[in-house]
């Protein structure tokens, strides 16, 4: 879906209707600002699930996105040379797929990023090298998309629909773990 703004440029993002609530929600589970141990090791068990070197647990705010787990096989955990207060965990709303997921509540599959051009450009394809993705929303009991589960790999990959099923199963594994995490949760 391609979308224009009042001066008719065209959004590469798709429009988000549902980022007040989405944002108002991950406030009330305490999710979406801090890197997350459980979701770090769910990261890793997609990851290793689906024999790929990247996998995150991405929580989109009303502000920005946050993977609050995070999985690499060849990426540093911290990247160098940044500000003490740089969080490599967070990240613009125009950047990645992840933001694509959430507006449309469905997966998305990209066996090749190069092969679409809406998708190719992304500043993602450069900076992390990123060939293919495979993502998920995460719709807890309130109906409302959270964040994705995502795999991304710096080579092409035939995701079908095994890796599909797939992903969509691991999105229902996190969405237990995102209402795990809400039972466990301190009352305010």
């Amino acid at each position: 879906m391609t979308t224009f703004d009042a001066t008719g440029h065209r959004h590469f993002t798709p429009v988000d209707d549902q980022a007040p609530q989405r944002g108002a929600r991950l406030r009330q589970l305490d999710l979406g600002e801090r890197a997350e141990p459980a979701f770090d090791a769910f990261a890793q068990h997609v990851a290793k699930t689906l024999g790929v070197p990247n996998a995150m647990v991405n929580f989109i705010t009303d502000r920005h996105q946050y993977l609050g787990g995070f999985y690499s096989a060849v990426l540093p955990p911290e990247p160098v040379g940044m500000p003490a207060d740089f969080d490599p965990r967070k990240g613009p709303m125009d950047t990645g797929y992840c933001p694509h997921v959430i507006a449309r509540g469905i997966a998305l599959v990209l066996e090749d990023v190069c092969d679409y051009p809406r998708f190719a450009g992304n500043d993602i394809v450069d900076r992390m090298n990123v060939r293919s993705y495979l993502g998920a929303p995460l719709i807890d009991r309130t109906g409302i998309a959270l964040g994705t589960v995502c795999v991304i790999d710096t080579e092409p990959r035939p995701w079908g629909r095994d890796g599909l099923q797939a992903i969509k199963t691991l999105a229902g594994e996190g969405v237990q773990l995102i209402h795990q995490h809400e039972r466990e949760r301190p009352a305010r």
